[in-house]
């Protein structure tokens, strides 16, 4: 039975003692989040024994807090497709200042100072802004105006802005979700999951009722846009069940869970993989993604850059990909070569195009560009074809999986060792060429959050926090890390959010998601009940 637990602090609270050893821990130190006298209150719900759902309103409206037009600044790269941009040089800003003056738009240049982090942050550059409304809709004839400047712009919410000087003082208000599975009294199951195939996103609400999960969140990025591979696709580590079905994106880290112990942990992974015949092997590039696209990059041999980067599809005409029965209907068509591997690993199938169904307990290789004769050299009909492919640990060796690991992608790192370690440079937030405007919409400023981690205890602890409204004013990556560190995480590292944050308990939605609806993810990360009131696992 679910029991509800109110309080409210209205001041700060010094950790008991007995707050450090109960296992409701994580609902009694305050969030170090925004001005520091701010009201907190806490509601907690046993979903079942070593789950807890703990519901945290902190804050209120502050009526300081205003509407703004934030005008894109254009490029002042020689390139004529060269998209806009929220920051520019200050001799910039204050060009489109001048201009919008003399239009008769009375506006302000500000400059932008994010929060220092492992390895990003400090000034980040100038932004141009006019107007202060009450009411969104009250800007809607200044946007008008500036348009007719020759300029666009967006209404923005002051509550959202991440800026240095305001991060510790604003009064919020702030909604989050905390999940808690204590693995000392959870008998059931922590999993990731993605539904019936890799390339069709179902909600997370739709994927926690397919299991009869007590609890579950969304997990990590996934390709969104079909211009960028198959929607639905993890774009970063994916084992489920045990079985690698996606590979990591760079060394960026992945959240493991050990369903059989229900602990988990943070690593940052590599991977490897071929493809070989008799004497011979080659390189296996892929695993479930469309040759020659992948999302947010870190693979060998990619453009523009090898490195990760956030939310950017890098491509490779000379690719290698396996494809598993999980991948979906149909592998990827177009032109290339395709190889059938049967269960018992024999190719059965060597074919001139791109695209046809996996057999079950089989596999396909595709290959593309120079690519092609290296594979065709290789896989023949009736002769034995093995794909391998391991997902490496820190320490460079093969990560040990059974049928009840789950890994799911995410990034930045938050907390490390019990310290902040937001390292946005090296999971690729920082993109080179974009006056830090990529920067300052995804670290920088408050949006929905979704992360993971665990305690000193080892109970691992699924967070999601509402933003883009004016009731939930969403975090920061600086913020993410501090709250996590009140949460007392000693590890911890952010997943999928914006849109994208969702947090489920007891059949329902209980977090209110940015979207008009719920939107669709890659997977989910799963709080499993026990089957027939026993223990699920072994």
């Amino acid at each position: 039975m679910a029991i509800a637990v109110s309080s409210a602090l209205l001041g700060p609270v010094a950790p008991t003692q007995a707050d450090a050893t109960t296992p409701a821990a994580t609902a009694s130190a305050r969030l170090n989040l925004g001005a520091p006298d701010l009201p907190e209150t806490r509601t907690e719900q046993v979903l079942a024994p070593g789950v807890t759902l703990t519901a945290i309103h902190r804050g209120a409206q502050d009526s300081s807090l205003f509407w703004t037009a934030e005008v894109a600044i254009p490029s002042d790269s020689p390139d004529p497709d060269a998209p806009s941009s929220a920051l520019s040089s200050q001799v910039d800003a204050h060009k489109v200042a001048a201009k919008l003056k003399a239009a008769g738009v009375d506006s302000r240049v500000e400059q932008v100072i994010s929060p220092q982090l492992a390895d990003a942050g400090g000034q980040l550059g100038y932004r141009v802004r006019a107007g202060h409304f009450t009411a969104k809709a009250d800007g809607a004839s200044l946007v008008a105006r500036i348009k007719a400047a020759g300029y666009a712009s967006s209404l923005v919410y002051t509550g959202w802005d991440g800026d240095s000087g305001s991060i510790g003082q604003t009064r919020g208000p702030w909604n989050l979700d905390v999940v808690t599975i204590d693995p000392r009294q959870y008998h059931g199951e922590l999993a990731a999951d993605f539904g019936p195939d890799l390339e069709t996103p179902e909600t997370t609400s739709r994927l926690a009722a397919a299991q009869h999960a007590l609890a579950g969140v969304n997990a990590g990025f996934f390709v969104f846009d079909p211009a960028a591979g198959a929607p639905g696709d993890p774009a970063g580590v994916g084992v489920y069940n045990g079985k690698t079905l996606r590979e990591p994106v760079g060394d960026r880290p992945g959240l493991i869970l050990n369903g059989e112990t229900n602990a988990s942990s943070i690593q940052r992974l590599t991977w490897r993989g071929d493809v070989s015949a008799a004497a011979a092997s080659i390189p296996l590039t892929g695993i479930n993604r469309d040759p020659g696209l992948v999302r947010n990059c870190g693979e060998k041999g990619e453009q523009p850059t090898e490195l990760p980067q956030q939310d950017v599809t890098c491509t490779n005409p000379n690719e290698v990909v396996a494809f598993t029965p999980d991948f979906g209907a149909t592998t990827p068509s177009g032109s290339g070569l395709e190889v059938t591997v049967d269960a018992r690993g024999t190719v059965t199938a060597v074919a001139s195009t791109r695209g046809t169904t996996v057999p079950a307990g089989g596999r396909t290789v595709q290959a593309t560009g120079t690519s092609i004769p290296r594979l065709r050299a290789l896989a023949h009909v009736g002769q034995k074809l093995h794909v391998s492919a391991d997902v490496l640990g820190e320490n460079g060796r093969p990560l040990h999986t059974t049928k009840d690991t789950s890994v799911v992608n995410g990034g930045p790192m938050l907390v490390k060792d019990g310290q902040e370690d937001v390292t946005a440079r090296q999971d690729g937030l920082v993109h080179q060429g974009d006056s830090n405007s990529f920067y300052y919409g995804w670290v920088h400023k408050r949006n929905p959050r979704t992360f993971a981690g665990t305690d000193a205890q080892g109970r691992t602890l699924l967070v999601t926090a509402d933003g883009r409204s004016t009731d939930s004013l969403g975090l920061s990556l600086k913020e993410e890390a501090d709250v996590a560190q009140s949460l007392r995480m000693v590890q911890a590292m952010n997943l999928d959010g914006g849109g994208s944050t969702t947090a489920v308990a007891g059949g329902s939605v209980v977090n209110t998601p940015s979207g008009t609806s719920e939107r669709p993810v890659g997977d989910a990360l799963l709080v499993l009940p026990g089957r027939d009131g026993q223990d699920r696992r072994p």
